[in-house]
């Protein structure tokens, strides 16, 4: 009985260590998970978490997203992309506005981008030509 007990305790200790916080994405260094490119501009990188803590990095957002598609037996805790406009600073995908389309050129041709303001999202919509979306717009795009 004692022996479960601590087992218990020490499944529970090991899962509340996974923080699903991202790691920072070490640029020219890091390769995409997905395509198995380095991952070399911070502007378009992605990472996602597993429930069991592994994480997964990704040189375009698109990347994620095939991934995350064809890995169904994965159970994700949270996606995070790289705001646009900071460079190699990820947020979760909650907090973002996207664009897609137009003339937005990423690593491997997702041509989308993260705002984590819907106001510089409306600025750079018609410099870039392209849709506002939602994560779930986006995620369904692909």
């Amino acid at each position: 009985m004692k022996k479960s007990a601590l087992l218990l305790l020490v499944s529970i200790a090991l899962v509340s260590c996974v923080s699903g916080e991202p790691k920072p994405l070490q640029l020219n260094s890091d390769a995409c998970d997905f395509c198995k490119m380095t991952i070399s501009n911070g502007q378009y990188g992605a990472e996602l978490v597993t429930q069991k803590g592994r994480y997964y990095k990704f040189d375009d957002v698109a990347c994620m997203i095939h991934f995350a598609k064809s890995n169904k037996v994965v159970p994700y805790k949270a996606f995070f992309v790289c705001d646009y406009l900071m460079g190699n600073t990820l947020v979760p995908v909650e907090k973002c506005y996207f664009l897609k389309g137009g003339t937005i050129n990423s690593p491997m041709n997702g041509n989308a981008i993260a705002f984590t303001s819907k106001k510089e999202a409306e600025r750079y919509q018609p410099k870039f030509n392209a849709t506002i979306l939602s994560w779930n717009e986006l995620y369904s795009s692909y």
